[in-house]
């Protein structure tokens, strides 16, 4: 597959692009022109084609310079002249990241994050968000808002939940851009492939995804977010919980009988 034209958009093209291809949702952020900042236009956006009940899989791209570089600036700060400061203005939107975010946590689907470019700030988040993520040779990341006087501690949710927790306070506290081959050793992308391979290799791993029991994918997912904050005792408990749950379901059942007769695994998602 050829990677999508890298081009910049105008203020009247459509925040995000949706395609479906096969059992695979693909959403381009379509604001190259704006290096695709998490507006709240842009949010609500991601978050309305993220509810896509008939696929099995959903990729998170964007096109222009930038795969995502946060929020406005230029517009939060404008915000501090409100009688308030800002501070109503501020806080719905971070409660729209959080709520974004959480749809992604949420979603049924895996979703994989396809970073051809820059993401920091909350760029960075939607990265560290997504259940995996592919980059191109030439993504960099970063947590980059304590250079400018505002620590990155939304981004810190999901990015301290991915990747060990001193290499998340180095970027946390730094500020500093780092590679694609160094956001791989961390753990906040799963590969590194050349630019010219990154469309494919992030479908392939879809198709990888969309060929297993929806259903297994989606209570694996759920229970793995959940086990992960509880003390052990209580971890291994709601583990063994979602095993039983596993096995009882249709595909569950199947999938002990397709290993007895050697066979793959015939999914009804159930």
């Amino acid at each position: 597959m050829d990677a999508p034209a890298r081009h910049t958009n105008s203020s009247e093209a459509p925040h995000v692009l949706v395609r479906d291809e096969g059992e695979v949702r693909r959403i381009v952020m379509n604001r190259g022109l704006q290096r695709n900042l998490l507006t709240f236009e842009m949010m609500a956006a991601l978050k309305a084609a993220l509810d896509a009940p008939d696929a099995r899989v959903i990729i998170v791209a964007a096109d222009g310079p930038a795969f995502c570089v946060g929020h406005d600036m230029k517009a939060m700060s404008s915000h501090h002249g409100d009688p308030d400061g800002g501070s109503a203005y501020f806080t719905d939107l971070f409660a729209a990241c959080s709520d974004l975010m959480l749809a992604i946590a949420t979603a049924r689907q895996p979703v994989i994050a396809e970073v051809h470019a820059v993401a920091v700030a909350a760029g960075c988040q939607l990265v560290a968000a997504c259940d995996l993520a592919v980059a191109s040779e030439a993504a960099t990341f970063g947590t980059t808002g304590v250079t400018y006087g505002l620590y990155c501690s939304t981004p810190a949710v999901p990015l301290t939940r991915t990747v060990p927790a001193k290499h998340a306070a180095e970027m946390l506290m730094t500020g500093d851009v780092v590679d694609a081959e160094h956001a791989a050793r961390i753990g906040l992308v799963n590969r590194v492939v050349p630019a010219e391979r990154l469309v494919e290799e992030a479908a392939a791993l879809a198709d990888r995804l969309a060929g297993k029991s929806a259903a297994v994918l989606a209570l694996g997912k759920h229970a793995v977010q959940e086990q992960a904050g509880l003390p052990l005792a209580e971890a291994y408990a709601r583990a063994s919980r979602a095993m039983v749950a596993n096995l009882a379901l249709a595909d569950g059942r199947e999938g002990l009988a397709a290993f007895g007769q050697k066979r793959p695994g015939r999914w009804t998602d159930a």
